[in-house]
């Protein structure tokens, strides 16, 4: 039976930021997995004027436990006044989203 799995997209200014961001969601275990999708070029319009910019796409893989605390973290530390956050419940195959599950869990503390 497939497992739900939380998927979020954002996209940063550059590799360097995109770098910093991925690897504090995973040291803070509120991803198990993050894919940089690579360069993309966005055109968007920003405070009336028609814009276009390089960036890097992140891909974050989270549980639906850590989801909305991923969210924020990502909302925090993002370098953009209003960064683009996508968020969507897929179904993972059993194996995959298990380990998606564990990755994300806190550390017990006894």
């Amino acid at each position: 039976m497939n497992v739900p799995v939380v998927l979020m997209l954002s996209t940063l200014p550059d590799a360097a930021a995109a770098d910093v961001l991925a690897q504090a969601a995973l040291d803070a275990r509120l991803a198990a997995c993050v894919t940089s999708l690579g360069a993309v070029t966005s055109q968007y319009h920003w405070k009336g004027v028609l814009e276009s910019s390089q960036e890097v796409q992140l891909l974050f893989k989270t549980s639906i436990a850590r989801s909305e605390e991923l969210q924020r973290f990502v909302e925090a530390r993002h370098p953009y006044e209003t960064p683009e956050i996508l968020v969507w419940q897929v179904n993972a195959s059993p194996g995959y989203g298990q380990w998606v599950n564990a990755e994300t869990q806190r550390p017990l503390h006894v």
